[in-house]
């Protein structure tokens, strides 16, 4: 449906939706978080005048009280407590530091990241490291939990949870909680399938590691990528 047919109300949605959070103006923002307007004004409308009443400033925003801007018509105690909510998340935003992402330089960066999830289980499971081009760390996670020999992954999740964490390389591991570090077959070869399906997406597999409880197999190291 085309945006110009829905309420007034849902178009800041539609559009959010249609062409992402940069696109929408400071008033549809407002919008969205209110929800609706009032008889006579949208929600976008009761938006712009609000903000133009402290000269379209955030930080003047966030001043008001409560019933400050439950002075405007259509702005309740439920619509005010949001945009107060709102507010106040952006505050405390500002002020929390990035957490730093840790580097992977080598496969011992890796296996510190992942012993604690591996090394103690007594059933399979495979899991993946997700980095930036920095080699920086953006997302671990378990892909699959299988039986006491084998976790077969699918590679297509693999790859999809890479490309919604915009990653460029990716580092697997499993256990091997026989205690036993030599690849199997099939270890080899879902390796083997890995790395040729990152290959044509430009995603890099970087290792793969086999953890035991007291020790880990890379396969960077050893030559077998």
């Amino acid at each position: 449906m085309s945006i110009k047919f829905l309420a007034e109300d849902d178009r800041p949605r539609e559009k959010f939706l249609s062409k992402g959070k940069n696109s929408l103006s400071d008033s549809e923002l407002l919008a969205i978080i209110m929800g609706s307007g009032n008889k006579d004004e949208t929600a976008v409308e009761l938006a712009r005048k609000i903000l133009a009443s402290v000269n379209n400033n955030w930080h003047q925003l966030s001043l008001l009280s409560l019933k400050d801007l439950m002075k405007f018509k259509g702005i309740g105690e439920v619509k005010a407590i949001s945009i107060v909510t709102a507010l106040e998340i952006g505050r405390r935003r500002a002020e929390q530091q990035l957490p730093e992402k840790r580097i992977i330089s080598g496969s011992n960066d890796a296996y510190l990241i992942l012993k604690n999830h591996l090394s103690d289980l007594r059933t399979e499971e495979f899991w993946a490291i997700f980095l930036n081009q920095s080699n920086k760390v953006i997302h671990l996670t378990q892909l699959t939990q299988g039986g006491i020999n084998q976790s077969i992954v699918d590679i297509r999740i693999l790859f999809r949870t890479a490309l919604d964490h915009y990653s460029t390389g990716i580092i697997i591991a499993h256990n091997h909680p026989s205690g036993n570090l030599k690849p199997s077959t099939d270890d080899l070869d879902i390796t083997q399938k890995i790395k040729e399906a990152g290959n044509m997406l430009s995603i890099q597999l970087l290792d793969h590691l086999i953890i035991t409880q007291n020790s880990y197999l890379s396969f960077s190291d050893e030559g077998l990528l």
